[in-house]
């Protein structure tokens, strides 16, 4: 037994074969609704994040959100400074008493 589709058109469910693609009811529904902030913006350098990535990377330029793992890691770090967790620390003291120990030989 095969399976069945349905959608539902103007409120009523319709059987649709497994090849039924719907049609767009404007150009604005066949964009990927999170690329509609492009659209809106009614920006004429890009209407696609596509088009955003690309005219980011022609220009040399980034948006924040690439840094948002380094600025949590960095958040992390400023944290335990705060704390007193200094990792050179540990270096510092065993550069100082190495040359305690050679100064008195």
């Amino acid at each position: 037994m095969s399976r069945r589709r349905w959608v539902q058109v103007d409120g009523e469910l319709v059987e649709v074969g497994p090849d039924y693609t719907p049609e767009p009811r404007s150009v604005k529904d066949s964009i990927l609704w999170n690329d509609r902030v492009y659209q809106d913006m009614g920006d004429p350098r890009f209407k696609s994040r596509a088009q955003h990535r690309a005219y980011m990377r022609e220009k040399g330029v980034t948006s924040t959100s690439d840094y948002k793992d380094e600025w949590r890691v960095r958040e992390g770090q400023r944290i335990k400074e705060r704390q007193g967790y200094d990792p050179s620390r540990r270096q510092d003291v065993e550069r100082a008493i190495s040359q305690l120990n050679s100064r008195r030989k």
